[in-house]
C-alpha cells in the first residue's frame, strides 16, 4: 500500500525519498522515479527545508519505534505523518511526545487498499491545523475528489478511520451471510450472477460487492478458499470506543465475534450448547 501511495505521489510530480527495510522495495520504486535510501537516517539526510516524514508500518511498537528513530534526526517544526492503522490513544500520546520535541505529528486514517494508486485513497486526518494546511499538497495528491476530510485534533483522523473499518467488519458480515443463505437454499443459483446483477440499480450496491464480484470470477464457489478471517485490530477499537461511549454497537459487535469464531476448528462452547440441548430436552447430538 506504501508503495502505490509513493507511486500516486510522483503522478502528481511529489519529489519523494523512500526507505523500506527491503532494498529489493526500495529499488523497484526507484525504477518509477523515487530516491532511494539505505537507511532512516540517509532518507532525512535527502529532505531539505520543512521536513515530511510519512510512516506505513505496523501499529504498536513497530510505530513507537519509529518515531524515536527519526525524531532525533529531525529539527524543530518538522512534521511526521502515521498513515497506518494506529489506536487513537496512542496517536494522542504520540503526537503529545513528538510535540515535545517541538515536531509535529499528524495522523491520516488512509482507506483504499490495493486500489488506492487508481482510484485514490479516501483518507481521514487529525493533527495540528496549521501543521496539516502546510502538508495538504500530499492529501491532495493521494485523495479523489472530495475523498479528504480533516476530523479534528491529534487522533481524530484514526479515530474516524477506526470506526470506519468496524463499519465495514459489518457490511462484509452482512453480505457474507446473505450469500451463505442463498448458497445453502435448495435451487441451483450461480453465486456471481446475483453479485453482479445487484451491482446494477440495487440498494445493496458496493464497492465490496464488485470486489466480491471479482472473487467469484477468480473461484466461482470459493473452493480454493478456508472460512478463516483474521482482525487487524480496527473493529476490537471500535467495540471498545461504543462501550466507552454508551452506544450500542450490535452488528459491528457480532462480525468482530464471527471473525473469532472462523478461526476455531471445532468451538468448544458448541460442545456446551449440544450437551446442554441433550440434556434439558433431549436433543440429539452428533458425535465423533
Amino acid at each position: 500500500m506504501g508503495g502505490n501511495m509513493v507511486q500516486r505521489l510522483l503522478l502528481y510530480k511529489h519529489e519523494v525519498v523512500v526507505y523500506d527495510r527491503s532494498a529489493d522495495v526500495v529499488g523497484e520504486l526507484q525504477k518509477v522515479g523515487a530516491i532511494g535510501s539505505a537507511s532512516l537516517e540517509d532518507m532525512v539526510s535527502r529532505l531539505s527545508g520543512r521536513k515530511i516524514v510519512w510512516m506505513m508500518v505496523p501499529s504498536g511498537k513497530p510505530v513507537d519505534d519509529t518515531i524515536d528513530q527519526i525524531v532525533a534526526l529531525l529539527d524543530k517544526n518538522d512534521i511526521i505523518i502515521d498513515g497506518g492503522n494506529s489506536n487513537y490513544k496512542e496517536t494522542k500520546e504520540r503526537g503529545i511526545k513528538v510535540a515535545s520535541h517541538g515536531m509535529h505529528y499528524l495522523d491520516c486514517g488512509t482507506s483504499g487498499g490495493l486500489w488506492g494508486l487508481e482510484n485514490g485513497y479516501s483518507l481521514m486526518t487529525g493533527g495540528d491545523k496549521e501543521a496539516t494546511d502546510f502538508v495538504y499538497p500530499i492529501y491532495e495528491a493521494l485523495a479523489p475528489k472530495g475523498g479528504y476530510t480533516y476530523c479534528g485534533e491529534s487522533g481524530a483522523g484514526h479515530f474516524v478511520k477506526m470506526v470506519h473499518n468496524g463499519i465495514e467488519y459489518g457490511m462484509m458480515q452482512s453480505l457474507a451471510e446473505g450469500m451463505e443463505i442463498i448458497e445453502k437454499a435448495p435451487y441451483d443459483i450461480d453465486l456471481k450472477a446475483v453479485a453482479s446483477g445487484w451491482q446494477q440499480g440495487s440498494v445493496v450496491r458496493s464497492w465490496l460487492l464488485d470486489l466480491l464480484v471479482l472473487a467469484f470470477n477468480k473461484d466461482p464457489k470459493l473452493d480454493e478458499l478456508k472460512g478463516y478471517a483474521q482482525d487487524s485490530g480496527e473493529g476490537r477499537w471500535t467495540v471498545e470506543a461504543a462501550m466507552d461511549e454508551n452506544v450500542p454497537a450490535h452488528v459491528i459487535t457480532a462480525s468482530l465475534y464471527t471473525r473469532y469464531q472462523s478461526r476455531q476448528d471445532e468451538s468448544f462452547a458448541m460442545k456446551v450448547v449440544a450437551a446442554l440441548r441433550n440434556e434439558f430436552g433431549g436433543h440429539g447430538v452428533v458425535k465423533k
